[in-house]
């Protein structure tokens, strides 16, 4: 048989193959088998030698004195006939199909004859193909297989999803311990200490009469420290279990305690000779678990600023003033089109990409998705059709990309809306809009869509706005803008739509005006400082900020006016009721978009 494997140069593989050819040759012509394997209704011939050399349990059997070990039959119990197929192919093949569905009775298999090869392919198999619906299925495996590997990667995949997790119909399957060995750990990505002590109660709450004895053990897990006081008062305290079991009650008299600073003398802080002391401290040096406080993980979340460009991603902390590297991807387009959806997860769309060799057709039809675990884009379903000026909006769980313009000859500009469903990942065309328009507003609020301003085919700027109902599938038209603009800065804000600057017929404007949803009324606002046009405007951590855009600036050279891209970040301040300058310059606001949005710091690169 010929081998693409070099003897010269890789001498061990080139042996280990040739016994391994000359092994299942053997075998397919029946030659020296002294084994047969019965399983259930199948045999499976095979060498004894090889089966020791692969499996401690078969080479304790054929070492054994026993007449049973010595027969040439061997009964397998409590095996499937094809998966011991299968893993017989492997011990003299070293190929193997794993499946999604063959995985688990082909681990079990191996944790059961003691084959460690097999084991570390499955348990290789499992940890790269974690995710939402079987993290916690194998997190289990890896407990009752003793597997500390994949067990961890399997809690560590939980901890990040905590919150998602909690809402699984398996999340109420998992033994006490298991719920236990997860929300002990530092890395549980949960933003609050109530979410793990909520999430406890619920599942107890799914079998009462069978696990409310354990909630006393499962709440040594819980850091009452890290609570807010009050939802510990009103919460914690007032609970109808916590209430009524006195061992509880003793627990969390720790934690009372603690609030107003009095924590139990600790073992290590006992005096005792030198050498003792160290020891001693050492190992008991330790609090009860009730009043853990380290911080979890997911405490690390911060409002930051996401400035995405062609150039990389980076995330900004207007109130610290640091920059931080959220990703370091050139595949982002220009003028491309950025949301935030409520579930903090944020989408790119569109975008122009220069190519010599394609200089007729330059808008893309990109769709991506922002990763902040692997600091990365995703590639989703492209957009059906490539345009610009467009409006991006979510509402009932679909993202809607809104009106345009085509850049092609005429430079058509468009009323269709093009609908994402999260859910099939599809792209669809939903209602078109009542007007075409191009480089207007798009929000959205409560499950409506608003679509505010912009330009038409008479490339006059409109006053014009309307909203869509998805559940009624209806356009509606509400009180129109107060002053006609486009390319402005549009957020909402404390219920409100903020409209800030923009172009208008006239020319560039620093006005601006709020939208009361519950009014449908426009009302004046305090202007910007600058006019301006494309200024992004963001809503973060309660507060309102602005940042960038384009102002008419004099040149270096002449003086005349020329537009020039603004680099600057102005926050809104309520008391003053005025706008003021953060950040007089950050440079990777320039081609950004940006949007506001939760991230955790532990996991950026501060610049």
């Amino acid at each position: 048989m010929a081998l693409p494997i070099n003897p010269i140069e890789e001498p061990r593989i080139y042996h280990q193959t040739l016994l391994q050819d000359g092994l299942c040759d053997l075998l397919e012509n029946m030659k020296f088998v002294d084994c047969v394997l019965k399983v259930k209704d199948k045999e499976l011939p095979c060498h004894r030698l090889v089966l020791a050399a692969c499996s401690s349990y078969f080479k304790d059997m054929f070492q054994s004195d026993s007449e049973e070990c010595k027969k040439r039959e061997v009964v397998l119990e409590d095996v499937d006939p094809g998966v011991m197929a299968t893993v017989l192919q492997y011990i003299y093949t070293s190929d193997i199909n794993l499946t999604e569905s063959n995985v688990q009775d082909i681990f079990m298999v191996a944790n059961m004859f003691q084959i460690p090869s097999i084991f570390t392919v499955c348990v290789s198999f499992l940890r790269d193909r974690l995710g939402l619906t079987n993290c916690l299925a194998i997190f289990r495996l890896g407990l009752l297989l003793e597997c500390r590997d994949l067990a961890v990667a399997a809690r560590d995949y939980i901890c990040e999803h905590y919150q998602v997790l909690v809402r699984d119909q398996d999340y109420h399957q998992l033994g006490p311990s298991e719920l236990a060995a997860i929300i002990t750990s530092d890395t549980l990505n949960v933003e609050s200490e109530e979410v793990v002590f909520e999430s406890v109660l619920r599942w107890v709450a799914h079998d009462e009469g069978d696990r409310v004895k354990d909630l006393p053990d499962l709440l040594e897990c819980v850091r009452f420290r890290l609570m807010d006081p009050k939802y510990f008062s009103n919460k914690v305290e007032n609970h109808k279990w916590i209430k009524s079991s006195q061992e509880i009650q003793t627990k969390l008299q720790l934690v009372r305690d603690a609030y107003e600073g009095k924590l139990p003398e600790r073992k290590g802080d006992k005096k005792s000779t030198a050498e003792e002391g160290k020891k001693e401290g050492r190992q008991n040096d330790m609090l009860p678990g009730i009043l853990n406080n380290n911080p979890r993980f997911g405490t690390f979340l911060k409002d930051l600023m996401l400035l995405i460009s062609e150039t990389g991603t980076v995330a900004y902390d207007p109130a610290e003033n640091e920059c931080y590297v959220a990703s370091e991807s050139t595949q982002i387009p220009k003028n491309h089109c950025s949301l935030v959806t409520k579930e903090n997860q944020v989408f790119v769309a569109g975008g122009l990409f220069y190519s010599e060799e394609n200089k007729d057709e330059p808008l893309n039809s990109y769709f991506l998705q922002f990763d902040p675990i692997n600091s990365d884009w995703l590639g989703m379903p492209s957009l059906p059709t490539p345009r610009c000026l467009f409006g991006m909006a979510e509402a009932e769980n679909s993202i809607f990309v809104v009106g345009g313009k085509e850049l092609k000859e005429g430079e058509h500009v468009m009323d269709s809306v093009m609908i994402y469903d999260r859910h099939s990942f599809k792209w669809g065309e939903s209602d078109p809009l009542p007007y075409a328009t191009y480089g207007h507003g798009t929000v959205s609020h409560n499950g409506l869509v608003y679509v505010i301003g912009g330009k038409g085919e008479s490339k006059k700027c409109m006053r014009r706005v309307c909203v869509y109902n998805p559940k009624k599938f209806e356009w509606k038209d509400l009180a129109p803008l107060k002053l006609a603009r486009s390319l402005f800065g549009v957020t909402v804000h404390q219920d409100k739509i903020y409209v800030a600057a923009g172009v208008t017929d006239a020319g560039l404007t620093s006005t601006v005006e709020v939208y009361d949803i519950s009014s449908n009324t426009w009302s004046e606002f305090v202007d910007f400082p600058q006019e301006r046009s494309s200024l992004n405007m963001v809503t973060m951590g309660g507060s309102l900020y602005a940042v960038g855009g384009f102002a008419m600036m004099p040149n270096e050279e002449s003086e005349e006016l020329v537009p020039t891209e603004m680099n600057d970040i102005w926050k809104f301040e309520e008391e003053e009721n005025s706008w003021n300058g953060v950040l007089r310059e950050i440079s990777f606001a320039s081609g950004s978009t940006i949007v506001g949005m939760r991230l955790n710091i532990l996991r950026l690169t501060k610049l």
